[in-house]
């Protein structure tokens, strides 16, 4: 059995990934981890029968195997990097990791035993719009991206949109191509991510959404992907949890644990 510890347990993602982990045979949850557990007046019952903690370092003799976290940037990088040193596998869907944080994880990594997964999205289906996309932008010039979230979400671009930025830029680049129009530096036109633009849109009502919308003469491509409910992220965590152990080194995303 697995033992398994959260950071964010308080939080929206967090809170279900204690959840989630409770109902599986073969995990178990032995730790949890977030900083506003003095202030909440009625924690989970369960809570109880675990060790709970206000920051990561509070723990002097660590049980976890494997720590799950939904936190913040920073908080997420001090914590997978307090795991790193103890031999502490690391399951990540906290977003806004900048790429000196991904240099210095990677580098802990490679020197330590514990194997890393930071994943900007853990939906199954939002795995498969990202590899649609990278698949279509071999074939389309121009690509913009509409992404929006809840209206409390802290990054804007989102992590999904980035990655998803990032991979359609590199297949446009690798063939030459240039999407970028002279008038594209207009105010309203977004963020600008290579050959990409992305349009961030926070609404009270919304959970998670994103369309990628590839165009070309006389045709659009629409690739979309909505998450109704934060449960369809749990299959891909627990995917995630599981395949760690067996993962090297840093893991980028959800496609090799799919095989995809």
């Amino acid at each position: 059995m697995l033992r398994i510890g959260v950071a964010g347990a308080l939080g929206r993602m967090g809170s279900l990934v204690c959840e989630t982990v409770r109902s599986q045979p073969d995990l178990k949850l032995v730790e949890v981890i977030d900083p506003a557990i003095e202030q909440v007046k009625e924690l989970p019952t369960y809570f109880s029968e675990l060790k709970a903690y206000k920051r990561i370092e509070d723990i002097e003799n660590p049980i976890m195997e494997i720590l799950v976290d939904f936190t913040r940037a920073q908080a997420a990088y001090e914590n997978i990097m307090w795991a790193v040193k103890r031999d502490i596998h690391c399951v990540v869907g906290t977003t806004g990791l900048t790429e000196e944080n991904m240099r210095s994880i990677e580098g802990a990594v490679n020197q330590e035993k514990a194997n890393v997964i930071i994943a900007a999205n853990f939906a199954i289906g939002a795995v498969l719009m990202m590899k649609f996309s990278e698949i279509a932008a071999r074939f389309y010039d121009r690509c913009e991206i509409v992404e929006l979230h809840h209206a409390k979400k802290i990054d804007a671009p989102s992590g999904t949109a980035l990655a998803t930025a990032r991979r359609v830029d590199s297949k446009i680049k690798a063939r030459g191509g240039d999407s970028v129009l002279e008038k594209d530096d207009a105010p309203s036109r977004g963020v600008k991510h290579g050959n990409v633009f992305i349009h961030s849109v926070r609404l009270d009502g919304l959970v998670a959404h994103q369309e990628v919308i590839f165009g070309s003469k006389g045709e659009t491509l629409k690739i979309r992907h909505d998450t109704t409910d934060r449960s369809c992220f749990m299959p891909g965590v627990i995917m995630a949890v599981r395949a760690v152990s067996n993962m090297r080194g840093l893991t980028i995303g959800m496609e090799s644990i799919l095989g995809i």
